[in-house]
């Protein structure tokens, strides 16, 4: 991209991409652990992981439910589950976590 002449480098992050870097304070892609957040105060009606569970990206971690709405919170990265901080029927405030993903050891 130019700009009056000088040669300026931009990045383009697509929406979902700047909402799981909010919710995690990580980029997907970036090294060491991933805490996955409740992005509204809510209820977990389910709980989809256990501790030294491997996921994928995108796979179902925790379901908190918000103003009669349920919201699946999903894996921002492949990893493994290093810690669940929440139960089942507990209640949850905006910006408490309730997943850490530890980095996918290689494989090989």
């Amino acid at each position: 991209m130019g700009v009056v002449g000088e040669r300026v480098e931009v990045a383009v992050q697509d929406e979902r991409a700047r909402a799981m870097e909010a919710l995690t304070g990580t980029a997907p892609g970036g090294a060491g652990p991933v805490v996955v957040r409740a992005p509204m105060p809510g209820l977990v009606v389910r709980v989809e992981v256990a501790d030294g569970q491997r996921v994928d990206a995108g796979a179902g971690l925790v379901v908190v439910e918000a103003m009669k709405m349920e919201n699946e919170l999903r894996a921002p990265r492949a990893g493994v589950v290093q810690t669940v901080h929440v139960a089942v029927g507990q209640p949850v405030e905006k910006g408490m976590p309730l997943v850490t993903l530890a980095s996918p050891e290689p494989s090989g």
